[in-house]
């Protein structure tokens, strides 16, 4: 089984780093690694720690996005279910000169999308409401559209189109990268909700990464308060890189296609599709998140690497 790693330079890790300094937090991330996922109980009696102060530990792992959480039913009540998220964390300080220096970075908002074809349940949203009528395909058509944070369909893809700006200034590419934050898609939330969500690059396919679920446990950090806490709160951020030998998702390599197979000089665009096969194996809908939702205040994010 592949490890899931959490790459960090020392620009875009401070919380993550500061949230690791404190040894009941590790302790906490060794016991969740060594015994799986427990309960608040499980974890104070075990560390001998109270359970307040338990709690606020673990809220600030899961502020960091180092665990995640559910609540489920329990004999008496309610009880919060902790889960950890990453097996590695990479600090890494050999690429950050090198990436601040030489990325070229696009921010793409999630309604900018080029083309679509998409299949009900489906929406879109912006920070101020509903855009168009929800569950109908026609309202990716919507003008209005150019507004959303926020939108959702269960098969199907949109595709969005980014200047090729290495191209233009003549730079050649050593990596490229999207960032974004992604969850499935369900009627109302599901943390146990699997779905295969595709990108592809220039009609080139380059990873599939599998949901695990669509989050509804808790509000999102940015998700604005009209937005009903039944529906979709958060995703989970993800980072497809493509590089000279492969394609990585999270650290990684998921799949052999590389830069060259691309075809990067050939187009003044890079074209990016993300998709919901129908006939994927766990065909569960998908959530774009974007600016004014979810727990990244962040569009879709294009960089390359020269």
């Amino acid at each position: 089984m592949s490890s899931r790693f959490l790459m960090i330079t020392p620009a875009d890790g401070q919380e993550v780093l500061r949230c690791l300094s404190a040894p009941a937090r590790l302790s906490m991330l060794e016991l969740l690694h060594s015994r799986g996922s427990l309960n608040v109980n499980e974890i104070a009696d075990t560390l001998g720690l109270p359970q307040s102060t338990t709690s606020t530990h673990l809220n600030m792992l899961e502020a960091a996005g180092l665990i995640r959480t559910e609540v489920q039913k329990a004999r008496k009540g309610s009880q919060k279910i902790c889960h950890p998220i990453h097996d590695e964390i990479v600090l890494s300080f050999a690429n950050a000169a090198r990436r601040a220096d030489k990325a070229i970075e696009v921010a793409m908002p999630v309604g900018l999308y080029s083309g679509f074809e998409v299949s009900a349940p489906c929406g879109l949203c912006s920070s101020d409401g509903i855009i168009g009528f929800l569950d109908n395909p026609d309202t990716f058509l919507s003008p209005d559209r150019m507004k959303a944070g926020l939108l959702w369909f269960t098969t199907g893809h949109v595709d969005y189109q980014f200047p090729n700006n290495a191209r233009l200034l003549g730079e050649e590419i050593q990596e490229l990268e999207v960032i974004l934050e992604l969850s499935s898609e369900v009627p109302g939330t599901s943390d146990n909700w699997p779905s295969d969500i595709t990108l592809s690059i220039n009609d080139t396919k380059i990873a599939a990464w599998t949901s695990p679920g669509d989050f509804g446990d808790r509000r999102g950090k940015y998700t604005p308060d009209w937005w009903k806490l039944r529906g979709s709160q958060y995703g989970v951020l993800k980072d497809f890189r493509v590089g000279a030998k492969g394609t990585f998702v999270d650290g990684v390599q998921v799949s052999d296609v590389g830069l060259g197979d691309l075809a990067l000089f050939e187009h003044r665009s890079i074209r990016l599709r993300i998709e919901v096969e129908e006939k994927a194996e766990h065909p569960g809908g998908i959530n774009i998140f974007g600016r004014g939702f979810g727990n990244y205040d962040q569009d879709i994010v294009l960089r390359l690497t020269t």
